[in-house]
């Protein structure tokens, strides 16, 4: 759930971008939104991919099943760097669903970075 809803009850299309977002992490990782690691039962998947992403071990999160039929590809690169822009928290940072479709078939890895507010995160994570 958005924050911004969660939070607040505001809908927009970019609450769409980030349920978005949340789904193309579900898929790379493989796991619930509602899944926290055994080791850091205070985080939850969205935390844990921020966490990962913030730590340069984005392997950590990548479903082993994707790596052994994949490898590491660029497009699995490409798919969480969109994915982050997607769940960031202040909507107005997020792209549309049409900037989304363009960096999805642009070849290039060049994108804008995510950034994240840790403690609303944690939050509405637990809401």
């Amino acid at each position: 759930m958005a924050p911004e809803y969660a939070m607040n009850g505001q809908f927009s299309v970019k609450t769409d971008v980030f349920s978005f977002g949340v789904l193309v992490i579900e898929v790379i990782t493989g796991k619930r939104n509602n899944w926290s690691p055994e080791e850091e039962s205070s985080l939850f998947l969205l935390s844990y991919v921020w966490k990962s992403w913030r730590e340069g071990k984005v392997l950590n999160i990548v479903d082993p099943s994707l790596i052994e039929t994949r490898g590491l590809s660029d497009e699995i690169m490409k798919c969480i760097h969109i994915s982050l822009l997607c769940v960031q928290e202040n909507a107005e940072s997020r792209p549309t669903m049409a900037s989304v479709v363009v960096m999805l078939n642009a070849n290039s890895l060049t994108f804008p970075r995510p950034s994240q507010q840790e403690t609303i995160t944690q939050v509405v994570l637990r809401l």
